[in-house]
């Protein structure tokens, strides 16, 4: 895999893809123990890897090369009329905070979102221990990024924390809110929050330029986009 991070890998069955239909998706796990550490893992995500609870993986779809890192640089970041648009809207109403242990609202309003945006998707119906074992990690530091209204909690941004990057695991959000663009506004304090933190990179996951609903990805820029694992500018 890298002469750097001599790793074991599996790779995973076949099974339907979440994004595009009528295909096939494979994952390329992670199987050695010693990479499961926050400077292996910073490694692993330079190559294109992201964690699933406590999984580190990366597609290896037999047949299909449509997923690509994403990361934006962080210091360079400069927000566009229309983030600082929504992030003035936000700034009236919320409150931002941050926590570095999962708090017990949170999965309440993770089933809301699922039940009501997402009922299409592989993880409706909400289940808590799929929740757990989705975004909580134990071998990783998570940063919180929280949105309130008042005593309301109203989003959740999941931030992995490196020394040199963080990476944006899930956004999850109360649809009552969704007048706010609340899934661009918590990019936006993710990207705030490296800047402050002095990180390089925010990873922003896999793009898949066919799926629509992923373009918003390429929105924050200047920004990186790993084909064939090199990093090109978006």
């Amino acid at each position: 895999m890298n002469e750097h991070i001599p790793a074991r890998a599996g790779l995973s069955q076949e099974f339907a893809c979440s994004y595009l239909p009528n295909r096939q998706e494979q994952l390329l796990v992670i199987l050695d123990p010693s990479c499961y550490s926050s400077d292996k893992f910073e490694s692993l995500l330079a190559l294109g890897f992201r964690r699933s609870g406590n999984q580190i993986y990366r597609p290896h779809c037999p047949t299909c090369s449509a997923c690509s890192s994403v990361r934006v640089l962080a210091q360079e970041f400069i927000e566009t009329k229309s983030h600082k648009r929504k992030l003035n809207k936000a700034k009236t109403r919320f409150e931002v905070k941050y926590s570095n242990q999962e708090r017990p609202q949170y999965y309440a309003l993770y089933s809301k979102y699922i039940s009501l945006r997402h009922q299409d998707g592989s993880m409706y119906p909400p289940d808590k221990t799929q929740f757990q074992s989705f975004l909580l990690c134990s071998w990783l530091n998570i940063t919180f990024i929280e949105l309130w209204d008042q005593d309301n909690l109203v989003a959740v941004a999941v931030t992995d924390c490196m020394d040199k990057a963080i990476s944006a695991i899930y956004t999850f959000f109360d649809p009552d809110y969704e007048q706010y663009s609340l899934g661009t506004v918590m990019i936006l304090q993710q990207l705030i929050f490296a800047k402050a933190q002095n990180k390089h990179y925010v990873y922003l996951g896999y793009q898949i330029d066919e799926c629509p609903k992923m373009n918003y990805k390429t929105q924050f820029l200047p920004a990186q986009k790993q084909v064939k694992d090199q990093w090109l500018t978006i």
